[in-house]
């Protein structure tokens, strides 16, 4: 059986000639709406349901996005697998704007959000040694060399806060710990193992950070999505079909964590 998948992104990554609509759902959650209306309906012969993370107009900046409504609901659908394509600034030469990255760590460094749906009386302590899932970044590398999509398999993504960007002094100063730089990923990416899903983050470099002495610049940033969106759709199409049961662990993680 095909897994129904949950893909988080962008307007740009929703392609009406991809996906075959059956309906919109508006939901509500014990954490309030989620960022717009969830589309289910078929994606490359998958059963797949889409959330706009920003919002439909994009509403929501990247502190303010209802991570814990999208996870809720999306578990609610029936969704066991979560695609999150993104947009990261690069901060590593070898990372350059217009390839993909599968993260395989992240680093937090956000201030302000709702991190776990455990705030009491019960206590869940997850374990998320490795937060994306293994198998998931396999299947999209894979496809990828196959296409000839330039693709970094592994990468440690730091998550700021957000909307700015970072300073020059962070940005040489997260240079030593991490590969690419977004805001996004934490607490989508862990909320998802408490529900027990497993998560993929699909970035694409837009941009080196300001490390490198040039402004980040949204002009920029939109243009190199723009350009290189294909490269997404092409993966999308590739490996959607391919996500079938999977032994990968991170529903165990939530099993063993007591969830």
């Amino acid at each position: 059986m095909t897994s129904r998948i949950g893909i988080i992104g962008g307007s740009g990554v929703y392609d009406p000639g991809a996906f075959d609509l059956e309906r919109k759902v508006d939901m509500d959650t014990p954490y309030g709406k989620p960022s717009g209306q969830i589309l289910v309906g078929r994606m490359y012969g998958a059963d797949v349901a889409f959330i706009p993370r920003h919002g439909e107009s994009h509403e929501h900046p990247p502190h303010k996005v209802p991570y814990q409504a999208n996870i809720w609901a999306m578990k609610e659908l029936g969704v066991d697998v979560i695609i999150s394509p993104c947009a990261v600034g690069s901060l590593q030469e070898e990372y350059r704007p217009g390839e993909l990255v599968l993260a395989d760590q992240f680093i937090d460094f956000t201030k302000t959000r709702e991190y776990t749906f455990f705030h009491g009386p019960k206590t869940v302590h997850i374990s998320i040694p490795d937060p994306f899932c293994e198998e998931i970044n396999a299947l999209f590398h894979q496809e990828a060399e196959g296409l000839g999509i330039p693709i970094h398999r592994g990468g440690a993504y730091l998550c700021i806060e957000g909307p700015r960007f970072s300073t020059k002094a962070e940005s040489r100063m997260y240079r030593n710990f991490a590969d690419i730089i977004g805001m996004t990923v934490v607490p989508e990416c862990q909320l998802a193992r408490e529900m027990g899903m497993c998560y993929c983050s699909l970035a694409m470099v837009t941009d080196y950070d300001v490390w490198k002495d040039r402004p980040v610049e949204l002009s920029t940033v939109l243009k190199t999505m723009s350009e290189n969106l294909h490269k997404v759709s092409a993966l999308l199409e590739a490996v959607l079909p391919r996500l079938s049961s999977r032994d990968c662990g991170c529903a165990a993680a939530a099993e063993q964590a007591g969830v």
